[in-house]
């Protein structure tokens, strides 16, 4: 398990008793702690309750489920969404209504998880295929013997380094039959003009797109939602044994993510912001020779060249009262790095912190 940390608040946690500048976990516009969302999720406490204790199949499915789905559909611009308990499950559920629909699985070597194991539901040939690359990806489709009706899987925003997938580039090589499970759970909310992710920044059609995405990252609460085109969406809500059994979302969560999705869509300034950071500190580091992913994204990886180095940069940052975000997580180097993460709230004057510790080391 990681250090236990107290976030005290929009930008700061407290560690080992001491007040420090937080450049991690994934609320890339701190709408957890955002006052509209907080009041959302008291308010739905108070007038709903915690918990419906039945799944949507039987006596669980409370209007707010329904609103939260439509209000959900309309900031991605879809005609359906799916709301599963969290963000992991998408996939999962995604998994279980296209069985029997998928000949091949092909999978990006650095996919999250959630992606390897909703493949395993599949029941079908999985292949790996090499990190972001369409070539990798139709040279695997080819040795496999082309075969019809194939599912490529992929990370729209890869979690480890905030690099993005070609998706583009995957649609072009791939067949017309060919469908495409996206985990935007990085990129929903951040990348695109309106924050719809990955589909909108590479102005993708939907048509053989299956987006999901969770509301834990960029909209600061908690859930998941599957965006699929209408065939697929009703294969899903048919087939998926998770979406007939499991209990749902608690009621002031609910609340919670409809006022964060609704002050998501209404403020405009917060991407500006989020943006504006990431390139400011990709300057900044790239003209003081760090290596980053040619992509910008609000996430930055930092590479130890030693365990000494990474010993030399958490005691930088612990000085200049910076937490130091060093992880193990899949698709990283196995002995570590430093993973910051960047919010459309944090300072300038934080951010220079952050540039003048990574300098000295």
């Amino acid at each position: 398990m990681s250090d236990e940390l107290q976030q005290i608040d929009r930008t700061h946690v407290r560690y080992r008793g001491k007040k420090l500048i937080y450049f991690a976990g994934c609320d890339y516009f701190r709408l957890a702690s955002h006052p509209k969302v907080l009041r959302a999720v008291n308010e739905g406490l108070d007038k709903y309750g915690l918990n419906v204790a039945a799944s949507r199949r039987t006596t669980g499915n409370h209007v707010l489920y329904g609103k939260l789905e439509a209000e959900s559909a309309k900031f991605f611009g879809v005609k359906h969404a799916i709301l599963t308990s969290n963000g992991y499950l998408t996939n999962l559920a995604v998994a279980q209504g296209l069985a029997g629909e998928i000949q091949h699985v092909f999978i990006d070597e650095r996919a999250h998880a959630c992606l390897l194991d909703a493949a395993q539901l599949l029941g079908r040939p999985v292949t790996v295929f090499a990190h972001r690359s369409p070539g990798s990806l139709l040279t695997k489709w080819r040795d496999a013997g082309q075969p019809k009706r194939s599912l490529v899987m992929t990370d729209g925003m890869f979690a480890h380094d905030g690099s993005l997938a070609p998706l583009k580039d995957y649609l072009a090589v791939m067949p017309e039959d060919a469908l495409f499970l996206v985990d935007d759970a990085h990129a929903a909310g951040v990348l695109g003009a309106k924050g719809r992710g990955s589909v909108e920044h590479w102005k993708l059609s939907r048509s053989r797109v299956i987006q999901t995405a969770t509301l834990s990252k960029a909209f600061g609460v908690y859930g998941g939602v599957i965006l699929a085109p209408t065939k697929w969406h009703e294969l899903i809500l048919a087939k998926s044994r998770l979406l007939v059994g499991n209990t749902p979302l608690p009621l002031p969560l609910v609340n919670g993510c409809l006022a964060a999705i609704d002050e998501r869509a209404k403020d405009a300034g917060l991407r500006k912001r989020l943006f504006a950071n990431i390139q400011w500190l990709r300057k900044e580091l790239l003209m003081a020779g760090v290596a980053l992913p040619e992509d910008a994204s609000p996430i930055f990886p930092i590479l130890p060249k030693s365990k000494s180095e990474a010993e030399k940069l958490k005691k930088a940052l612990l000085k200049a009262e910076i937490y130091p975000p060093f992880i193990q997580y899949p698709g990283g180097p196995e002995s570590g790095y430093f993973r910051f993460a960047i919010s459309s709230e944090h300072t300038r004057e934080q951010l220079q912190k952050l540039v003048n510790a990574l300098k000295k080391v």
